[in-house]
């Protein structure tokens, strides 16, 4: 019962602030982090009256499984953006400004942090700036995709958007274990080329081939299904079986095998997009499935942020100096880059504002970087304060800058309770029902 009070209320105060923050003309998606902050442990879960809110940090963590469910199907809606047709055309720009804008602001981020442990060599330790230059490379592929698809975004800033966040998180993947390989030497002293170079370069490739073939697998079973309805189910399916076979991990040899669940469900989506010529129908009805989890993976996402960061003065400080060198980093990589490449002044000029965003992967991070102890624990918490900032901001970012690019219309007032003209007679009859293939 606690369980079912919480996630309904979850769901319950996301859509409510979703319509304030129409009225305020802002994403939907800063709504629903806004009232997970709300129905967190800092303010109505402080109550402790349990199903009312989450009571704690570990209440939301409790809810983690529903958070990998949903990064799952955000990763396999961004791998249908890599169709070889539009590829053909962005792709080799997209490669481009996706690693070196990422690179980019990983050395920035890093010079500007190690001038910071020199300035304060006692609060800030040098394994720790090297470790945040490397967690400033990750972008929210969440957070951008969900602005997109509100505003339905169409034009060639947007085409080139979620292929260059795809692959910055890849980038970032690599750069962080190749930083927290030195973090780890500089503390020990001694240098360990397999967890510095191997091991991150085999969670790459191991991701991309699991996620190839479970995507060939699952082109190859669709097959077997005609209507819709088991089409959908057996897309659920295969997204949820990748999420689960991506959490393996195990040791050979002393190397230590891991997988990244979003490449691997991004190849998934890439793989299926590309074989399947129906992918496309299908995709749009998944899109309608998933809405509720999405806003449940953001408010869970809100309530557990920790606000708490917001004690310690040199955090704050220090939050600050990462959250506005990141901003630069990815700005002006996005920039070098995409002019480089030739893009057209649009991307150039906006380009950069639209990777500001910062959540699940550099959270993921942070986890990992705890196990450097106090070193650790300082860049959990700048990292915690940065997305607090990035994902409240962020998002609203990303909506001017398409808007600027003349690629978010403005809406109009629609309502789905009103039947267009050509549904009209036909109240009770969709058009799933009357074009419904034979099962």
């Amino acid at each position: 019962m606690q369980i079912l009070f919480s996630l309904s209320i979850a769901l319950f105060a996301g859509l409510m602030l979703s319509r304030l923050a129409k009225l305020a003309k802002l994403p939907a998606v800063t709504a629903y982090l806004v009232a997970g902050i709300l129905i967190g442990p800092y303010l109505l879960g402080a109550l402790g009256v349990p199903g009312l809110g989450f009571i704690s940090i570990a209440d939301v963590k409790s809810y983690s499984l529903l958070s990998d469910i949903a990064l799952g199907f955000i990763a396999f809606s961004i791998g249908n953006e890599f169709r070889l047709s539009q590829l053909k055309q962005i792709g080799k720009q997209a490669t481009v400004i996706g690693i070196f804008q990422a690179v980019i602001t990983t050395l920035i981020v890093d010079v500007v942090l190690i001038c910071v442990h020199l300035a304060m060599p006692d609060k800030f330790s040098l394994s720790a700036a090297i470790v945040l230059g490397a967690v400033a490379a990750a972008t929210a592929p969440a957070a951008t995709l969900m602005v997109v698809r509100q505003y339905k975004a169409k034009g060639p800033l947007t085409d080139i958007l979620l292929p260059v966040v795809a692959l910055d998180d890849a980038v970032g993947l690599v750069l962080f274990a190749i930083s927290f390989g030195v973090a780890k030497a500089l503390q020990s002293g001694k240098i360990d080329m397999i967890s510095v170079l191997l091991e991150p370069l085999l969670e790459v490739v191991l991701s991309l081939l699991l996620g190839l073939l479970m995507g060939l697998l699952f082109t190859f079973v669709e097959r077997f299904f005609h209507s819709r309805s088991k089409r959908l189910s057996m897309s659920v399916a295969f997204v949820l079986v990748t999420v689960a076979l991506s959490m393996m991990k195990f040791d050979i040899g002393g190397v230590h095998i891991g997988f990244s669940s979003l490449l691997v469900c991004m190849m998934l989506g890439t793989v299926f997009c590309n074989f399947c010529d129906f992918s496309e129908e299908l995709m749009d009805r998944l899109d309608r499935w998933t809405a509720p989890l999405f806003i449940l993976f953001f408010v869970l996402s809100g309530a557990e942020l920790e606000l708490s960061v917001f004690t310690d003065l040199a955090i704050v400080l220090i939050g600050l100096i990462y959250v506005v060198t990141r901003a630069g980093g990815k700005y002006l990589g996005a920039y070098i880059s995409s002019r480089a490449t030739k893009c057209s002044p649009t991307i150039v000029r906006y380009l950069g504002v639209t990777l500001f965003p910062q959540a699940g992967v550099a959270l993921g991070m942070a986890i990992k970087a705890q196990t450097l102890g106090a070193e650790g624990a300082i860049v959990s918490n700048i990292t915690l304060f940065a997305v607090l900032i990035y994902e409240l901001v962020g998002p609203s970012l990303t909506k001017i800058s398409l808007e600027k690019a003349g690629e978010i219309q403005p809406e109009g007032k629609t309502s789905a309770r009103v039947l267009p003209e050509k549904h009209k007679g036909n109240r009770w009859l969709g058009e799933d029902h009357r074009h419904h293939s034979k099962s």
